[in-house]
């Protein structure tokens, strides 16, 4: 049942609680780029870090 993209709230105390809070914006679960960049940098180093330690570990015992 589709009323035109209204949502009627089912009672006073959902709609206080509406007005007041409001609802999330969807933004499809996407950071910001800069935060997503250090995500990519940190992560990055880390697995590279672990990589040259396992090579290292290797060549080097």
């Amino acid at each position: 049942m589709d009323n035109g993209g209204q949502h009627k709230p089912f009672n006073d105390a959902i709609a206080h609680k509406q007005n007041i809070e409001g609802y999330p914006k969807a933004s499809g679960g996407k950071l910001p780029l800069p935060i997503r960049l250090i995500g990519y940098f940190l992560f990055g180093s880390f697995f590279l870090m672990i990589l040259i330690g396992v090579v290292g570990n290797f060549l080097f015992n």
